[in-house]
Order: C-alpha cells, then structure tokens, then sequence
C-alpha cells in the first residue's frame, strides 16, 4: 500500500496513469486504499465479521447498494484489500456479458480465475503451482531430511534403505489420506490434489522425453478440471475423477476450494460480484436464471464455513418488479433486507447510498486528487486550486442534490483541475454549469452501462 509520503514522490507517469483511471471512474487496484475516506462504521462492522465471524467458522452474505457513481465498486475494492491483509482468499468478479450471472459454471471458472490469496499470481493455477513449489521446498524436503537423520541414527547402508521415491510416495500417500479424510471434501476434489502431487514429485525414467510429455499432458488435464474447464472422462478416469463441474455439484466443489485454501493456511474465502444491476435490463427468462444463481450462491454459504459473499446492487433490485421480487424462490429468501428504516451495520444490507461521504471527507479525497494531479503535469496545483474551491464544488453537489455521487465529485475536481493547469482563472469557472455538463456526460455512461447485452 502505498503512503502519503510515496504520493507526493510519485513519477510523473505513475501520477498520469492514476488521473486517467479516475477520468473513467476507477481507482487503480493498487491505489485503492489511498482513496478510502469515510464509511468507517460499515468497515468497522465488516472486518469484525471478517475476524471473528468468517474466521471462526462462519458464512453471510451482504448486499452493497448504492446508485450509479456512488461508490460501490470501490467499496468492494475496500473490503478486497481488507480481506487480503487479514489472510483470506478472495476472488473480485465483475459481472459482464462475458461473465454472465445466469451460467452458473462460467461464473464458477471466474472465480476459481479471478482467485487471490497468500501466494503470488492470480487464479487457481497459480495457488496450486505455489502449493507444489512450498511442498517441495518445506514439507517433503524435511521429511526427506527426517528419514535421512533415522537412517544415518540407525547405522543403514544407502542400498538397505528405502529410496528417495519411496519416501516422497509415501508421504504423497499421506497426505492424499488427509485430504479425504477432511470433513466435507468432495471426494473427486480430494483425489485431483493427491494426483497433482504425484504428477508433481514423479520421479524420472529412463525414458525421461516420454515420460516428460506424458506428465506435462496429465498436469493439463488436472488444472483443466480445477478451472472448471473440458476435460473427459477418459482423461479423468486414472486420477479416480468422476465428476465434472455442474449446477449440481458446485456446493461440494466451492466448498472444498475453501476447506483446501483453510489447509494450506488461508482464514477463508471472500468472494465479491459486482454489477449486479445489470440483471434488471436483461428479458425475463435471463433475469429469472440469474435470480436462481444469486439463490443458489447464498444456499452455498448457508452450507459453507469461512465464507463471505457479496454483491453490488442498485436500490431498484430491490424495489422494481423486475428485480429480486420477480422470482419467488429468491425473494423469499432476501424480501426483508431492505424493510427497515434505520441503519443496521451488522446487517444484511450495507446501503452506501444513505451512508455518502461528508464534506470534509470529499474536500480529503479531493486534496489527494489534487496531489497526483500536481505530480502527473508537474505544476503547483495546491495554490491554483485551493481547498476553498473543493469545498464549493461540493456545495453546488448538494444544492443540486448530487453529493453522495462520488464519481461525479471525482470527475468534476480533476475538470476544475485540468481547467487551471491550463491556465483558467478558478474566479470565473462556473462550478455549476460544469457540473451539470459533467453530470450529463455520467448519465451517458450510466445507460450504455445499463443496457441489456447479455440477450445478444
């Protein structure tokens, strides 16, 4: 995470690339704790959770509502790095046409993709590969080096001894054993990780170019089937894989990824679906197949241990007929999240949109908008732009009724800011009139996002 320190002795192309990012509407992952300001008590209350909850065992689910340009996306970027510094596994997916929330298995191969946690890389690939590697420079290796201290302590000759091969393949053995024997691990995924550790330590051949291609194959196949992707029965059938991934099945293979990142050290999984509002503008028969995933997700954590679920919603998910009160089956389930008046931030429902930054909070967020600008185009921006001015564009947002849009307040103080590094007095800009023009441009981008793809 980067600190205020290192902000202001940012590269000039550093500074540039963040500035392009917030002129779309998006905080740069690595950034993204740098412009977190306010909204602490729903924060305080997730990570209490997130500690003594998830950690301990448990399973929630939380919806974050908000409008367009409130905030959510970055809320849940929030609680991403949040998750992540406290050792959870967490998986970011963002809900398009090309990970659409009515395929189950599409979703199911995004988050097993998108997954991040204590190894390096992202996706499940990159788990397992870090999973091998650590076994082969801890585990096995001072197993090895255990058996080579009995033998030396019990005076064995080399050719009496058991081999090096021998000792690994028992102890792969081992460690197959425990994995099934893990309370609630699908017995397919069990046996998948006991093959990837064979294929991982088998040890060499005379004829090592075949036996080399053959490993290789094999190690596809299994990382095929972890994704979720095609694979056959034939292919499967030595490792004793039965089963592929389905609608069925996913409960017992989502819940084994967890019971496996627990087995390896991680406190949980946090998964994160964004977008979700774009289900509204889909035809009946995608929004009812939608419906029924959210449904069976939050079955899935009812089940589940260690795991958080959240989703991004606008308020009309909840209140328009074409959202979750037109399929039965998940109203039933979630009809009473948004019923009461008051704020509960042990809740359900985490509404950003009644909880919006205040005007000193915006004024701090515009301050460190105001630094990378200043370090990107390499001009003295704190005294072209003054807090005074931050301020005023925060009170024109509230006398038009549009503070809590943070990415309307976002795009407006880096316009202001583009304006003066080009030399226009801050005295005559007309704060009002740019962001009414600002905000007619957001209300451009809100119905192109909004529109249904996912028919097509």
């Amino acid at each position: 995470m980067i600190t205020k320190e290192e902000l202001e002795n940012q590269k000039p192309f550093q500074a540039r690339s963040i500035i392009e990012a917030l002129r779309k509407g998006v905080v740069p992952v690595d950034y993204v704790p740098l412009f977190t300001v306010g909204r602490t008590n729903w924060l305080t209350f997730i990570e209490d959770d997130l500690e003594n909850y998830i950690a301990e065992g448990g399973s929630k689910v939380r919806f974050i509502s908000g409008d367009y340009g409130d905030g959510k996306t970055h809320f849940m970027s929030v609680i991403h790095h949040m998750a992540l510094a406290k050792g959870f596994a967490i998986s970011f997916v963002v809900l398009t046409r090309e990970v659409p929330i009515h395929k189950f298995e599409t979703v199911y191969q995004n988050i097993v993709r998108q997954l991040r946690g204590n190894f390096e890389g992202t996706g499940i690939r990159s788990l397992l590969e870090s999973w091998l590697q650590q076994l082969a420079s801890t585990d096995i290796k001072a197993a090895l080096k255990k058996e080579e201290r009995r033998k030396i302590k019990a005076g064995e000759l080399e050719t009496e001894s058991r081999t090096k091969g021998d000792k690994i393949e028992e102890i792969i053995s081992e460690m197959g054993r425990q994995f099934r024997e893990i309370q609630g691990m699908d017995i397919n995924f069990a046996n998948a990780l006991t093959a990837l550790l064979n294929n991982h330590f088998a040890p060499a051949s005379t004829s090592e170019d075949v036996q080399t291609h053959k490993l290789a194959s094999d190690r596809e196949v299994l990382l095929n089937w972890f994704e979720g992707g095609k694979v056959t029965k034939k292919e499967l059938k030595p490792f004793q894989i039965y089963e592929f991934l389905n609608k069925a099945n996913s409960k017992q293979f989502l819940n084994s990824l967890i019971l496996f990142l627990k087995h390896i050290g991680h406190k949980g999984m946090i998964l994160l679906f964004d977008e979700m509002e774009t289900v509204i503008a889909q035809s009946a028969s995608i929004r009812s197949a939608a419906y029924e995933n959210v449904r069976l997700l939050i079955d899935n954590s009812e089940s589940s241990r260690f795991l958080h679920i959240f989703f991004s919603i606008i308020p009309d998910v909840l209140i328009s007929e074409k959202g979750f009160k037109s399929y039965d089956a998940l109203w039933s389930r979630v009809r009473s999240i948004g019923d009461t008046g008051t704020l509960n931030f042990r809740g359900v429902l985490v509404d950003i949109h009644r909880t919006p930054l205040t005007t000193e909070e915006l004024i701090e967020l515009g301050r460190i908008i105001r630094t990378i600008h200043g370090n990107s185009y390499r001009w003295n921006a704190d005294d072209a732009v003054k807090d005074e001015l931050i301020d005023q564009i925060c009170i024109n947002q509230k006398r038009m009724g549009v503070l809590s849009e943070v990415r309307l307040f976002i795009k407006q103080v880096i316009r202001v800011l583009d304006m003066a590094e080009q030399g226009e007095s801050t005295e005559q800009m007309d704060i009002k009139q740019q962001i009414v023009e600002t905000r007619r441009e957001m209300e451009s981008e809100k119905m192109e996002h909004l529109q249904p793809s996912w028919d097509d």
